[in-house]
């Protein structure tokens, strides 16, 4: 590897821009702080260039997840680039937000109404809103990261301020109003207790439940539990699928655990990398969104719409998503293989197109910026989660094992001498915020 141009961009970037980056997934220090490259020249399929030229694959976040088909998907990119050429604003609405609400409600046949952001933040705000002009009820019970908004960080509010964050530790509320508490409550995934307290203790208030269906967990019966919940106080029940939508199948992945929401929302793979985002519902609830002020110039821009309905079209038409499950497979059991055969102790979790690997000692941390920092040098991206794209072939998957496996017998040595930490080359990298699920 050459001169590492992006650290050194970074710690300019960092003097002119708050946090260094718009996104806090992004950050190097939560990869290989001082050593990440940071910044990209051009990528396509699974590999990525640096500023300095040099190729990795990225075994890691593959865009946070947004680029299921692969980096610069030529299909994609063709429609992108014939709509550019058309014109992408105008005073006129582009006829292909219609046939993208047509194709998300024909993949999701309980769903009347579809409206559209260009991020999952901004969708889960706007179903927030709609769901709470509905009910006409302000509290929301949520289980799940939702976002940046003021009505979900409000969750780290507390009646004293050095209190502030410790429900979701990372997530800091400075700025955010503090009358917003006490108006959110979380409950763990699995814990229907939690559910019912938080319904009890707040008898007739309680007019939203937000959650994500799954990430690092299934659990039908439980989901079924919320279901009836909801049903139960009137509620309107929301599925978060901006991370799971698009993954186990076409469509969010309710429709595989067989459990329907009141309100859904997507993004992330939606647009294979462009900025796409979409809430679909039941028209009684949708119709709310009249009664609110909710609208943007840039939400009605064509490359979102065109893109999005190019990804869902591909990934009908080929085998896209049991590619992501079975190269999720296929990374799973070269994790637990080489694993086994080193004697290195971890656990997998999470669902195989969003797979994790932790690796089971008290200097968890210092082991994961290792293990970073040696895939890097052999040029590869890679973590302790890996979104599987179908830009990866089952060579590229076997060079990836082979490579973690002489990382993995390092990481053996440096923990059987007590050396992992001066094994390091830089700084130990920051742990991400806590979930609840």
């Amino acid at each position: 590897m050459s001169n590492n141009s992006g650290a050194d961009l970074y710690n300019k970037a960092k003097k002119i821009i708050p946090g260094g980056t718009q996104l806090l997934s992004k950050r190097p220090e939560l990869f290989l702080p001082d050593n990440w490259p940071s910044y990209y020249d051009r990528a396509s399929g699974c590999e990525i260039w640096d500023l300095d030229n040099n190729k990795y694959y990225d075994f890691s976040h593959m865009g946070v997840g947004a680029c299921v088909l692969g980096y610069a998907d030529e299909e994609v990119n063709s429609r992108v680039k014939a709509a550019v050429d058309k014109g992408t604003m105008t005073t006129l609405n582009c006829h292909e937000e219609v046939a993208l609400a047509r194709k998300m409600l024909e993949l999701h046949p309980w769903a009347d109404m579809a409206r559209f952001a260009r991020t999952g933040g901004e969708i889960c705000a706007i179903a927030v809103r709609i769901a709470r002009a509905a009910t006409k009820k302000d509290k929301v019970a949520f289980c799940g990261y939702h976002g940046w908004h003021d009505w979900y960080i409000s969750a780290n509010l507390s009646d004293k301020n050095s209190l502030d964050g410790q429900l979701l530790p990372g997530l800091d509320p400075l700025g955010v109003p503090r009358n917003l508490g006490g108006t959110l409550f979380p409950f763990n995934y699995g814990c229907i207790d939690e559910l019912e307290e938080i319904v009890n203790d707040n008898v007739g208030e309680i007019g939203v439940i937000m959650m994500e269906p799954t990430r690092n967990e299934q659990d039908i019966s439980f989901l079924k539990a919320v279901r009836a919940v909801a049903n139960r106080i009137n509620a309107v029940l929301i599925f978060d699928e901006v991370t799971s939508g698009f993954r186990v199948n076409n469509g969010g992945i309710h429709l595989t655990l067989g459990v329907a929401p009141d309100l859904a929302v997507f993004g992330k793979a939606l647009g294979n990398g462009f900025p796409i985002s979409a809430v679909i519902g039941k028209s009684s609830i949708m119709d709310a969104a009249q009664r609110s002020f909710i609208s943007s110039t840039f939400w009605t821009e064509r490359i979102g719409f065109v893109a999005a309905l190019a990804t869902i079209e591909k990934m009908q038409r080929c085998p896209v998503v049991k590619r992501l499950v079975s190269c999720g497979k296929l990374i799973n059991e070269g994790w637990s293989r080489i694993a086994q055969e080193v004697s290195l102790d971890i656990s997998i979790s999470g669902i195989e197109p969003l797979t994790h690997i932790s690796f089971n000692y008290p200097n968890a941390l210092s082991i994961q910026t290792l293990f970073t920092q040696e895939m890097l040098k052999r040029g590869f991206l890679a973590g302790s989660v890996v979104y599987t794209t179908y830009a990866y072939t089952d060579e590229i998957i076997n060079d990836y094992i082979r490579n973690a496996k002489e990382v993995f017998i390092l990481i053996k040595e440096g923990l059987n001498n007590n050396r992992i930490e001066k094994m390091l080359e830089g700084p130990i990298k920051h742990s991400g915020f806590k979930r609840l699920n």
